[in-house]
């Protein structure tokens, strides 16, 4: 049984103000080609579809062009919902997709059952756990002693009826604990969401989505693929792939990658101003690709950003590295500060001032209109 592992797509999403749409939409053709070629016996999609839990009118344009050429290909494909997903748009006309072999994350109420796909080495059962948190599995089993997110999702797995006997996939957007993070990732309160990699035992493969760094969690049979594209530049150094996980008997898994070329790269340059216009530096460079230009002259540039864009069009991000910035950097956050979540900052500042802290109700307020707050300031 072969699948081809996808997530955090973020179609519709905008990047210091440009546009992915055209990126994005070279890079689902390139999938495309890659998934003719490799023939899987299903494609799985691991959350957040869309970057906006409202997306924009063309973000679900290329996503019904990218599942209609898949369904052409008679590709069974599953997809689930992700923090930045609305699970009820994603759920939309399920039905109707399911006889299009597109098989859609329903609303998380407790009951989850597999699609069942076969093989020459038999049945493999396939579940689609949308991302929840510990409120969304304490509303479906109150009865149940839910603390954290580990007990949420060891609480929905037991739910699921698994048989130990037959080979087993999870498809889920969850943040195991001790992944690697990047920028471009939503923060949250402190490892309040973090899940012990112990909740997903009994599964022979876990398709991961929510982290944007392809890596392992506790083991190759816990994978996030990544997302297909840069999204910040702390995702400069990536290399952006698909995985291709393939079960043959019970216990047997192999992974693989295959590597993505994105229209446009995401680069990052550093030197004085002189440096970075000289022919014989950006010769070497392809500079059509979204840029962040870190500039070492001790006096700013006039008019720096038009200038700039002459020679790198798509520049992203500009500023300086001298003595004026170190010193203001001097007077930023201590440094175990900078580390934690507005959320975070926020809990202790109020626990400092009403000598109490804040209650669940409290956190999961500020949690949303934090997350609002970002959403409008990427708009």
């Amino acid at each position: 049984m072969k699948f081809l592992h996808l997530s955090d797509l973020h179609l519709g999403k905008r990047v210091n103000e440009f546009s992915m749409i055209e990126n994005q939409k070279h890079i689902l053709e390139q999938i495309l080609a890659i998934t003719v070629h490799e023939m899987p016996n299903a494609v799985l999609i691991a959350g957040d579809i869309y970057d906006k839990t409202v997306p924009s009118a063309e973000a679900v344009s290329l996503l019904d062009d990218f599942l209609a050429k898949l369904a052409q290909m008679h590709m069974p494909v599953f997809v689930i919902s992700g923090n930045h997903d609305s699970p009820e748009r994603i759920a939309f006309a399920a039905s109707l997709l399911k006889n299009s072999g597109v098989y859609v994350s329903p609303v998380y109420n407790g009951s989850i059952s597999p699609v069942t796909l076969c093989d020459e080495w038999g049945p493999a059962d396939i579940y689609l756990l949308p991302y929840v948190k510990a409120v969304h599995v304490r509303k479906a089993w109150p009865e149940d002693d839910i603390s954290n997110t580990t007990d949420a999702l060891s609480c929905a797995v037991s739910h699921m009826n698994i048989d130990p006997d037959r080979r087993n996939i999870l498809v889920a957007h969850q943040l195991v604990t001790g992944s690697a993070r990047c920028d471009s990732e939503e923060l949250s309160i402190g490892d309040a969401d973090n899940v012990d990699a112990s909740a997903f035992k009994c599964f022979d493969y876990v398709a991961l989505g929510h982290l944007h760094g392809p890596q392992n969690a506790a083991g190759e049979h816990i994978r996030y693929c990544g997302s297909p594209l840069k999204y910040s530049f702390s995702e400069a150094r990536h290399t952006k792939s698909v995985t291709i996980a393939e079960l043959r008997e019970k216990g047997s898994l192999s992974v693989r990658t295959i590597p993505l070329i994105p229209l446009r790269d995401m680069i990052e340059i550093r030197g004085t101003y002189d440096e970075v216009v000289c022919r014989e530096f950006y010769r070497t460079l392809d500079t059509n690709s979204y840029v962040h230009i870190t500039l070492t002259d001790e006096n700013d540039i006039p008019e720096a950003v038009s200038k700039l864009r002459i020679v790198y069009p798509n520049l992203m991000k500009l500023d300086y590295d001298n003595k004026r910035t170190r010193a203001t950097a001097s007077l930023d956050l201590p440094e175990e500060n900078a580390a934690k979540s507005p959320l975070e900052l926020f809990a202790e500042f109020y626990e400092n001032r009403n000598h109490t802290m804040l209650s669940d109700e409290q956190k999961n307020y500020l949690e949303e209109r934090i997350k609002a707050i970002w959403e409008e300031g990427q708009a």
